[in-house]
């Protein structure tokens, strides 16, 4: 059975309490995960979402990742760090949340990268707390990066890595990630737009079966008008989409951004013309697929050689500890890493 490791995430948040959701209300999907964090904040968790006439979530301490097979169902199995802080005031950035839940994507990633596990489901953290604690990376994507980086003894150019977010409606996959929307426009380039491409089709070749129709959206608005509204398209965008055909990718574009993401789209009565949309820049990407349903968008990360996902929301901080927050995207990110891995 895969064995997939789940960060509890900052222990302030909704991360912990959706987890304890989806080994409650989806047991059969959570077979062979686990949660690694801290036991006291799992089952802090684990009350937080108990209602009358439900019975309560039994959470147990393994020792390694293995003893989550003879867990039984609906029970949630937790491996304890050593030095972790435990439970935190819900809603505040604190350094040691930020601490905690750093540590917990540190162990999950290198028990990854040696093959102790399949992969790893990480729950939301939050940026600010990881600042606070001092912690180098501003989020999961960069900190992963630089944990396979460091395994395989190369620098963090040599380990590119990309956001790709996915739901059964749509996929897209960024050029840039956390940054701010200036220097996300600097990183429009040749190479990076290149790279994107080469990664985005070696992942989807292997998960799909089949080389991935790959549209790739323009930056400035109607795709550039010919060079009117700005000349990416025409400098940087076009010439990768040609080298990128020229090395055998089926690569359309720089196609118009606000009308792309809708012909990439699947539904039941029209099939995507597209099966991935190459974004220029974090929220071009992201809108269209969290405005579809945050409850079924996956964050996966590609370019690693390890499996990681995780749902596509924050930690919520407004809602955390009331037991209210949805764990489909959780459960739908589990689902992914066990296909993936």
């Amino acid at each position: 059975m895969t064995l997939l490791a789940i960060t509890q995430g900052d222990c302030a948040g909704i991360g912990p309490e959706i987890i304890a959701k989806a080994f409650r209300d989806a047991p059969d999907d959570l077979r062979g995960c686990f949660a690694v964090g801290d036991l006291a904040t799992l089952r802090r968790a684990a009350q937080c979402i108990e209602r009358p006439g439900m019975p309560a979530l039994p959470v147990a301490l393994i020792t390694e990742p293995a003893a989550a097979l003879s867990v039984p169902l609906r029970c949630l199995p937790v491996l304890q760090l050593d030095g972790i802080a435990g439970p935190q005031p819900f809603g505040q950035i604190s350094a040691a949340a930020g601490q905690a839940a750093a540590q917990c994507v540190v162990w999950a990633a290198q028990a990854a990268l040696r093959g102790a596990i399949a992969g790893l489901v990480t729950a939301p953290l939050h940026k600010e707390a990881l600042h606070a604690a001092g912690v180098a990376y501003p989020g999961h994507t960069e900190l992963l990066q630089a944990e396979a980086a460091a395994w395989r003894g190369v620098v963090l150019a040599d380990m590119p890595v990309r956001m790709m977010l996915a739901s059964d409606e749509l996929r897209t996959v960024l050029v840039s990630i956390h940054m701010s929307m200036r220097a996300a426009l600097d990183a429009v380039t040749f190479d990076n737009v290149l790279q994107t491409l080469h990664i985005t089709h070696a992942a989807l070749l292997r998960s799909l079966g089949h080389a991935p129709r790959i549209a790739v959206a323009g930056l400035n608005p109607h795709a550039g008008e010919g060079g009117l509204f700005g000349r990416e398209e025409l400098d940087v965008i076009a010439p990768a989409v040609a080298q990128a055909r020229a090395q055998g990718l089926d690569v359309t574009g720089p196609l118009a951004p606000d009308t792309v993401f809708m012909r990439a789209r699947h539904t039941a009565g029209k099939p995507r013309e597209f099966d991935v949309v190459l974004a220029m820049y974090h929220d071009q990407g992201l809108i269209p697929v969290k405005y579809l349903g945050v409850d079924k968008g996956v964050n996966v990360t590609l370019g690693l050689p390890l499996v990681r996902t995780s749902p596509d929301h924050g930690t919520a901080f407004d809602i955390a500890g009331q037991g209210v927050a949805d764990a489909s995207s959780l459960i739908e990110a589990v689902r992914m890493a066990k296909k993936l891995a």
